[in-house]
């Protein structure tokens, strides 16, 4: 038996040896593909939205940042400074024309950009829609909000607000697909929930807050009974805040979209009820994931990436007076 241990010791040292060597093995392996899943900071991927100044798309632009910086890539922001179509397809050929890595769009109609979308796509740049689609383009995958359920969940606010019956008018944007979404959610379920509730008008605010302002100042004038205002974007949400607080309509109950600091104000104050906010640092973040795979796929695969998921819910919950300071602290970062 004694004569034996040493053999035994002999194969416990090899038996060791290997172990280690695999796990050395796995290490270096595990390295090598960390290194692989990290771009370069050449790859230039570029953000496209509209209104490119307003509050709205500063959390999905830092999630964009947020990815970029995990996956040492660069990022660019770009986006008309208007309400406008035929500007943000003028940005989105200049960005085709940089031949970019990637790009982010939040269309601002569903079919206006669907040709220079298409162009995008032919020429080998992966695109990737957020916060509001185009559906019947070639870019297949859309991140954002379920719009009618966030519409649905809008009227069940203001529904609750005004005791489940009054008038109600709707503010919002009827060229984007996001907004008559949110519209539909809305009206449908007022119609189906609340047969003593009333939407007396649906109106299109532009997605700018004068607009809105002079439309609910109207609204109010015109129907001194009105309940309750559903805005349908943050700007519009504002709007009407503003003219209900110049006309003393304090009763008026004021539900909108989105959390920048003007709707967190105006919660804080009492002037808008609720807000529904969007998870936009996941649009961007997601955004920006999804088009760096598309291209490692293309690299790994000789030009077949994997298909990404047609659609991401990125979520949505509900600020009002009892949870605000989450929402505060949340912005400000």
């Amino acid at each position: 038996m004694r004569k034996l241990i040493p053999v035994y010791i002999l194969l416990l040292m090899l038996v060791a040896f290997y172990f280690y060597q695999v796990k050395d093995g796995l290490t270096v392996n595990s390295t090598t593909n960390r290194e692989r899943l990290q771009g370069a900071s050449k790859d230039e991927y570029v953000m496209v939205t509209f209104q490119a100044g307003i509050d709205y798309w500063k959390k999905a632009l830092k999630g964009f940042e947020d990815a970029a910086s995990e996956l040492n890539v660069s990022v660019v922001y770009r986006g008309g400074a208007q309400y406008d179509a035929h500007e943000q397809i003028t940005v989105l050929e200049q960005v085709i024309a940089r031949k970019p890595a990637g790009i982010a769009l939040s269309a601002i109609n569903p079919t206006a950009l669907n040709d220079t979308i298409n162009k995008a796509i032919e020429a080998g740049i992966p695109v990737v829609l957020f916060d509001s689609d185009a559906p019947l383009s070639k870019a297949k995958t859309f991140l954002g909000t379920n719009n009618y359920a966030a519409g649905e969940k809008g009227a069940e606010q203001l529904a609750k607000l005004i005791k489940k019956q009054g008038q109600v008018a709707v503010i919002t944007l009827p060229d984007q697909l996001n907004h008559q979404e949110r519209t539909k959610g809305f009206t449908d379920t007022m119609k189906s929930k609340y047969p003593n509730i009333q939407v007396i008008e649906v109106l299109n605010g532009e997605g700018d807050q004068l607009v809105s302002k002079k439309l609910a100042e109207e609204l109010l004038k015109k129907y001194p009974d009105l309940q309750g205002i559903f805005a349908t974007e943050a700007n519009g949400g504002v709007g009407v805040a503003d003219a209900a607080t110049n006309l003393s309509k304090k009763e008026l109950k004021i539900v909108s979209f989105d959390v920048d600091k003007q709707i967190l104000d105006y919660i804080d104050s009492g002037a808008i009820s609720a807000s529904l906010a969007q998870g936009t640092w996941n649009m961007g973040y997601w955004a920006l994931q999804f088009l760096f795979q598309q291209n490692q796929d293309s690299l790994l695969s000789g030009g077949q990436p994997h298909p990404l998921p047609d659609y991401v819910d990125t979520g949505i919950s509900i600020a009002t007076k009892e949870n605000l300071d989450k929402y505060y602290a949340e912005y400000s970062k």
